[in-house]
C-alpha cells in the first residue's frame, strides 16, 4: 500500500471517530435528516476502516512470520513460510479492495430510474425488438426485487413499442442500470420475412436517474406547454373517457415527457414532470460527460444514444458489448433478464478505469 493511500485511510479513522463522538450526543437525533446522514456515513467509514485495520493487522503477520525465518527451528521455519504466503495473498487482495473502495461513488446510483426504449432503424421489427427489450429489463428488475411501472408507452401494429418508459425503484437501480445508455442492434431472421433472411435493426435505450426532490430542476411554468389528450388503450371497459393523459413540452429544448398510465390528470402531470426534469438532468449530464470524453477517452462511453454499445445476434445466441469487448453465448437467458454478467462486466471495467485514474493522479 503505497503512502498515499495510507494517509487516507488514517484520516477516515480519525473521521470515524469523530463520527462515534457526535452521534453519541443525543442532542443530534434531534434533528432526523442530520441524524441519518450521519449514521450513513458512520456505516460506511466504519466498513472502510475495519477492512484497512485487517490490512495492517495482516503487515504485522507477515513481519512476525520473516522474523521466525531466523529461529534455526525447522519447523518453525516452515509454518513461518506458509503464514508468509497466506499473508502476502491477503494483503495483496486487501490492497485491491482498498483502493477500489476509495473510489467515488455516484451519488445517484441508489436512486430510482427512468428506462426509455425507443425503436430506430428496422421498422415494425424495431418495435419487436423494443418489446424484447422491455421484457428483458422488467424480468431483471423482477428478479433484483425492483417495483417498476408503466409511465407511457406507444404500441405497434404487429406487436411491440415505438417507444416505452418505465420507472424502476428499488435498491441500486440506476448504479446497476446506467450502462444501458446507448444504441442496441439486434441481428435475426424477423417473424415478418418469408425469406430466412437475417436482417438488422436497432433501439435506443437511455437510463436516467429521478431527481431527488431537494435538488430537482426548478423548471418556470413559461416555458412549458401542457397538453392533455385521451389516453390510448385496448378498448372495453378500460378505455379512457376523459383527456387525462398530459404532455409536457420544455420549448427552450424541446425535451417532451407524457405520461398516460393513470386515471389522474393530477398524477399523470406530476409523473410527466418528474420525467421531463430527468431528461434534462440527463441532458446536462451528457454535455458534461462530452466535454469530459474530448479530454480522455473512457472505456465505458458517455451513455449517449448515439453511441453503438452492443450486438445481440441470434441466429449465433451471441451477446457483444462493444464498449469492453465483452462476448456471452446465453443470449436466450440474458433476453429471459440474466444481466448479470454484463452489469457486473461494466462496472468492474468502470471501476479499473477510475481506479487508473487515481493512480494517474497520486
Amino acid at each position: 500500500m503505497n503512502d498515499t493511500l495510507r494517509q487516507q485511510f488514517e484520516r477516515l479513522a480519525f473521521r470515524l471517530v469523530e463520527l462515534d463522538n457526535t452521534l453519541a450526543d443525543g442532542s443530534v437525533a434531534a434533528d432526523m435528516k442530520r441524524y441519518r446522514a450521519l449514521t450513513r456515513e458512520q456505516a460506511e467509514v466504519s466498513s472502510l476502516v475495519e477492512r484497512y485495520r485487517r490490512y495492517q493487522q495482516r503487515e504485522d503477520d507477515l513481519a512476525a512470520a520473516r522474523e521466525l525465518l531466523d529461529s534455526g527451528d525447522a519447523e518453525m521455519v516452515a509454518m513461518a513460510r506458509e503464514e508468509i504466503t497466506s499473508a502476502e495473498t491477503d494483503l495483496a487482495e486487501l490492497d485491491q479492495a482498498l483502493q477500489l473502495a476509495l473510489i467515488p461513488k455516484d451519488p445517484d446510483d441508489e436512486r430510482p430510474a427512468f428506462l426509455e426504449i425507443r425503436a430506430g432503424t428496422g421498422g415494425d421489427e424495431s418495435a419487436l425488438f423494443a418489446g424484447d427489450l422491455a421484457r428483458m429489463y422488467t424480468r431483471f428488475a423482477e428478479s433484483q426485487g425492483w417495483r417498476h411501472e408503466v409511465l407511457s408507452s406507444s404500441e405497434s401494429d404487429l406487436g411491440g413499442y415505438k417507444e416505452l418508459v418505465l420507472r424502476l425503484e428499488g435498491d441500486g437501480v440506476y448504479g446497476r442500470l446506467k450502462f444501458e445508455s446507448g444504441g442496441h442492434r439486434v441481428q435475426r431472421v424477423p417473424a415478418t420475412e418469408s425469406q430466412g433472411r437475417i436482417h438488422t435493426s436497432a433501439c435506443t435505450v437511455a437510463v436516467m436517474p429521478e431527481p431527488d426532490e431537494a435538488e430537482e430542476i426548478q423548471l418556470n411554468p413559461a416555458d412549458l406547454r401542457i397538453d392533455t389528450f385521451r389516453a390510448s388503450g385496448a378498448g372495453g371497459q378500460h378505455v379512457n373517457k376523459t383527456d387525462s393523459a398530459i404532455r409536457i413540452t420544455h420549448l427552450p429544448t424541446g425535451l417532451v415527457a407524457e405520461c398516460q398510465d393513470d386515471r389522474s390528470q393530477h398524477r399523470n402531470k406530476a409523473k410527466a414532470m418528474a420525467v421531463l426534469a430527468a431528461r434534462l438532468r440527463d441532458k446536462d449530464r451528457s454535455e458534461r460527460a462530452a466535454k469530459e470524453a474530448a479530454q480522455r477517452k473512457s472505456l465505458i462511453g458517455s451513455g449517449d444514444r448515439s453511441d453503438r454499445i452492443r450486438t445481440y445476434n441470434f441466429p449465433q445466441g451471441r451477446l457483444t458489448d462493444h464498449r469492453i469487448n465483452l462476448t456471452l453465448y446465453k443470449l436466450g437467458a440474458i433476453m429471459d433478464g440474466d444481466l448479470s454478467d454484463v452489469i457486473q462486466g461494466l462496472q468492474q471495467a468502470q471501476a479499473a478505469e477510475q481506479l487508473a485514474a487515481l493512480e494517474g493522479r497520486a
